[in-house]
Order: structure tokens, then C-alpha cells, then sequence
């Protein structure tokens, strides 16, 4: 299968999930989404509030191992079963998500392009860019509605593990990026041109 694999990366609440979201409903079965925040590694021998105190966007948080592993299925043409993260309890559930290998492959999360491994097997990469106001904006709303956190816990995360690890990894990570799209898929102009490469890729 002649797959293309396109990386989505950029910091939190950026707006990269509204841009994969946006071509997956566009494309269909023809696009597949890996998420890196399902590879968060598994944490059985932590108690629950162990678990919350963990520093989640460090890459060492991340089992990317087993992502690069499971994209390289994909690219063979096999199905692969990739985990699921539940954000209710901080650790992988028991349920896994299956993939099939599509003409087109997202790789999605704020830290794919830190893994030079992981990156190499992109052949375009996407990094969404907005500021850092907004951003926090959206985790909060995010993070509060979604997934039930407090709002004293969701800016103490940020303070202390979210904003440093963005400005040590994250925003480096910029570098690597073929195209930086300001405001992820509200960036019409930008969306269409997306659009139109997946199109000629896949023959619509």
C-alpha cells in the first residue's frame, strides 16, 4: 500500500485535534488517526493518586516505542490494536482501539516530532501554532467539562509540568515542522491546501 503518513503535532489546547478531526470527516475510511496520548504508558503498580502526580508531558511519559512499532504495521498493510488511555483514571483502559492501514495515516500528539524515529517515519509534518493565551484557554475548558478535573488542579498542572515541558520540548520540536499552520482547523486556507495533497494522494 502506497501509505503517506502525516504527523500533527503542537501544544496543547493549539487546535491540532480540531484539524485531524476535520480531515478524518472529510476523508473517511480512507484516513486512519494514531493518537499519541493513547501510548501514555501503563502505570498498574501506582495507586490512583500516584498516578495524578506524574508528569505527563515529559516524552518519557509516552510508550513510543510501541507507536513507531504499531505505525510501522500500518505501513506493511497490517491492522494493528493500539491501546486506549482513560483520563478518568490516569492509566490505560483494558479496551483496545483497532486500526486498519489506510492511503493515509495521522499521527497526532504534542510531542511526535521530539522522537527523531517517530518523525522519520512522517512524510509530512504539520506543526499548529497559537498562542500560548488561547491555549490555555481551551485546556482549561477542556480539562474541566471533559474530564472532570478542578479547575485548581488543571492550572496547577500547567504551571508546574505543562508550560515548562511545552518550552522544552514542544516549541523546539517547531523546528522540525515542514508547514506550521497558525490556528489549527480553523485555519481554512490552510485546510484546503491539506485537503487538496490528501486528494491528489488518494486519487479523489
Amino acid at each position: 500500500m502506497d501509505t503517506m503518513v502525516i504527523g500533527i503535532a503542537g501544544g496543547t489546547g493549539s487546535g491540532k485535534t480540531t484539524l485531524t478531526r476535520r480531515l478524518k470527516e472529510r476523508f473517511g475510511d480512507n484516513v486512519s488517526v494514531l493518537y499519541h496520548d493513547n501510548y501514555y504508558k501503563r502505570h498498574d503498580e501506582m495507586p490512583y493518586e500516584e498516578r495524578c502526580k506524574l508528569n505527563y508531558d515529559h516524552p518519557d511519559a509516552f510508550d513510543t516505542d510501541l507507536m513507531i512499532q504499531d505505525l510501522q504495521a500500518l505501513r506493511r498493510g497490517e491492522t494493528i490494536y493500539c491501546p486506549v488511555y482513560d483520563y478518568t483514571i490516569h492509566n490505560r483502559g483494558t479496551e483496545r482501539l483497532e486500526v486498519h492501514p489506510t492511503k493515509v495515516i495521522l499521527v497526532e500528539g504534542i510531542l511526535i516530532f521530539e522522537n527523531k524515529a517517530l518523525r522519520d517515519l512522517m512524510d509530512i509534518k504539520i506543526f499548529v501554532d497559537t498562542d500560548a493565551d488561547v491555549r490555555i484557554l481551551r485546556r482549561i475548558l477542556r480539562d474541566v467539562k471533559e474530564r472532570g478535573r478542578s479547575l485548581d488542579s488543571v492550572v496547577n498542572q500547567y504551571l508546574t509540568t505543562v508550560k515548562p515541558m511545552h518550552e522544552q520540548f514542544v516549541e523546539p520540536s517547531k523546528r522540525c515542522a515542514d508547514i506550521i499552520v497558525l490556528e489549527g482547523g480553523h485555519n481554512l486556507v490552510a485546510l484546503d491546501m491539506i485537503m487538496e495533497r490528501i486528494r491528489s494522494h488518494i486519487g479523489q
